[in-house]
């Protein structure tokens, strides 16, 4: 039986730094989350709530598409 991996990437360190260098502790303070949340989903060990990832997509203003990226490897 095989197992489907699916994966959700994201441009968050990217854009922060598109957007004038703007620190994880700007980004958290913007969405209203920990810095620490900000940096678990900016690794990937973390999926943020739709709200949340609305909210990043928001403060970048960006498509949420632009953000985050979800694949699996039927």
């Amino acid at each position: 039986m095989h197992t489907i991996r699916r994966t959700i990437t994201n441009e968050i360190r990217r854009l922060r730094f598109e957007h004038g260098e703007m620190t994880q502790q700007q980004l958290a303070e913007k969405i209203h989350v920990t810095r620490q949340t900000v940096n678990a989903i900016e690794q990937g060990k973390y999926s943020p709530s739709l709200e949340a990832a609305f909210r990043i997509a928001a403060v970048f203003g960006v498509p949420l598409e632009s953000v985050f990226h979800y694949s699996s490897d039927e």
